[in-house]
């Protein structure tokens, strides 16, 4: 784990809920994806930065 996936960890998941659930989201670092298992959802980090738009995310298998 590099020091950015450990800045967008710990800061980004603390501050950051589902838009859809306001539930809590983990960090996919391998595809570069937030993940909410409640919504069934993985919004995509982009350049850094969190796309967290449910018309922008895209359904989990």
């Amino acid at each position: 784990m590099n020091s950015q996936d450990s800045k967008i960890e710990g800061k980004v998941l603390d501050a950051l809920i589902c838009p859809q659930t306001r539930g809590p989201l983990s960090y996919d670092a391998e595809s570069q994806e937030l993940i909410s298992k409640k919504a069934n959802l993985a919004f995509p980090i982009r350049n850094g930065i969190p796309v967290m738009l449910i018309d922008e995310a895209r359904e989990l298998d």
